[in-house]
């Protein structure tokens, strides 16, 4: 091709150009572009803490739940680049999720009542453990508009198994693992009644309404969910919440937040308050405290539980002569439960309280072994006092969002 000889003085013109131009940018020190942008020494040494090279690696991955997108999403730390969209409970035409054979079949998994739902709303992901410690194997995470657990594959970050809790309505309170990921917690956010079958009026929400904890038990060989060797604890109708397993001198223990112990439901057509100060008129909501250990036992030689729906029920009343659940005060209203390392200690804040507290384990022992309750709730649980559980209050401010 001949080239013109205008065209060709141009080309030369912006060749001399580019060059001039990489050699003043090459020229540019440290000094010259902090002082071009008007960044500081901090602003530098910040920088230079989250850079990663291209092709070079995080030193950690944090799997975030998307909320109503019914997404995955992973990213790396420190450069916090988003590395990965999991597709688990909405299908996704962008990346083929729930348009092949294998991610179609995941998705029929988690039909209800032989209903497809194409939508999700995921929020708590949990780690798989060994030990109490992260072993990077799975991911499993909540559904909390429709009640489902996922299950996902971190040797191809793949979602692999979609289970629907045949109790529950609603689920905010997952996912959580046991120490060696034994088990799967997964709680009741709204009570409902567990049949399903037909409306059941407010007006009976005391009687007929329940609440619940889920113990998914899970294979970790096969990395799957078994819903046939898994089991439910019947709970009062307060709101569960988010949930924690206990480790070294707690292990074999739960520990589930509720909200609304106050059994509200509303009525501001009436004239009576608004459903969130009537779920706020207490000072305390409860912490619940599950022997999942020993429950497991009592349901594997068939001492308690009975299906409902095809899932393990132990009933409040078992629970209590089986003195497999107990209740402790908490601070009203809140979102998340967290056991320490070490196991001995509990630590719960509320939303609606500006204190955290921490509860200690051995004190709760001592009051469970010597049957030492405040009182029981309306349903039979044993109260243990605030005095009998707790170690200290932490004053932090107002209305921290999560533990």
């Amino acid at each position: 091709m001949k080239v013109r000889k205008p065209m060709l003085a141009s080309l030369i013109a912006l060749a001399v150009g580019l060059t001039a131009g990489g050699q003043a940018w090459s020229q540019d020190t440290l000094k010259d572009v902090m002082k071009k942008r008007g960044l500081t020494e901090k602003d530098i040494l910040a920088a230079a803490k989250t850079y990663t090279p291209t092709g070079g690696r995080d030193e950690y991955l944090a799997f975030s739940s998307g909320g109503q997108s019914g997404q995955v999403i992973v990213y790396g730390i420190p450069s916090m680049r988003i590395l990965k969209y999991i597709g688990v409970f909405t299908p996704e035409p962008w990346q083929g999720y729930g348009f092949d054979d294998e991610s179609k079949a995941v998705l029929a998994q988690g039909r209800i009542e032989g209903k497809d739902i194409v939508y999700g709303d995921t929020h708590h992901p949990a780690i798989s453990e060994t030990n109490g410690d992260y072993n990077a194997k799975y991911v499993f995470i909540n559904d909390k508009a429709n009640p489902r657990i996922a299950v996902i594959d971190l040797h191809d970050f793949e979602t692999k198994q979609i289970v629907v809790n045949p109790l529950f309505r609603s689920a905010h309170g997952g996912a959580f693992v046991t120490p060696n990921t034994e088990y799967v917690m997964e709680a009741v956010q709204y009570a409902a009644p567990y049949t399903g079958s037909g409306f059941v009026p407010l007006e009976k929400f005391n009687d007929e309404y329940r609440g619940g904890l889920t113990y998914w038990k899970f294979n970790m060989e096969k990395g799957k969910i078994e819903p046939d060797n898994s089991f439910t604890f019947e709970m009062p109708p307060y709101s569960q919440d988010l949930s924690d397993a206990g480790k070294g001198p707690s292990m074999g223990w739960g520990f589930t937040n509720s909200f609304c112990s106050e059994r509200y439901v509303g009525g501001i057509e009436r004239g009576r308050p608004p459903f969130e100060a009537g779920c706020s008129a207490k000072d305390t909501d409860f912490l619940h405290i599950t022997n999942w250990q020993k429950a497991e036992k009592l349901v594997k030689a068939g001492k308690i539980g009975k299906k409902v729906n095809g899932m393990t029920l132990i009933s409040m009343k078992e629970a209590v002569a089986n003195d497999l659940m107990y209740l402790v005060p908490e601070p009203k209203s809140p979102h998340g439960v967290d056991v320490v390392p070490t196991g001995d200690k509990i630590v719960v804040s509320g939303k609606l309280d500006s204190h955290t507290w921490v509860y200690d384990w051995k004190k709760i022992q001592t009051a469970m072994k010597n049957k030492k309750f405040e009182g029981r709730d309306p349903y039979g649980l044993p109260i243990i006092a605030l005095k009998d559980a707790l170690d200290k209050s932490v004053a932090v401010g107002l209305g921290p969002l999560h533990t």
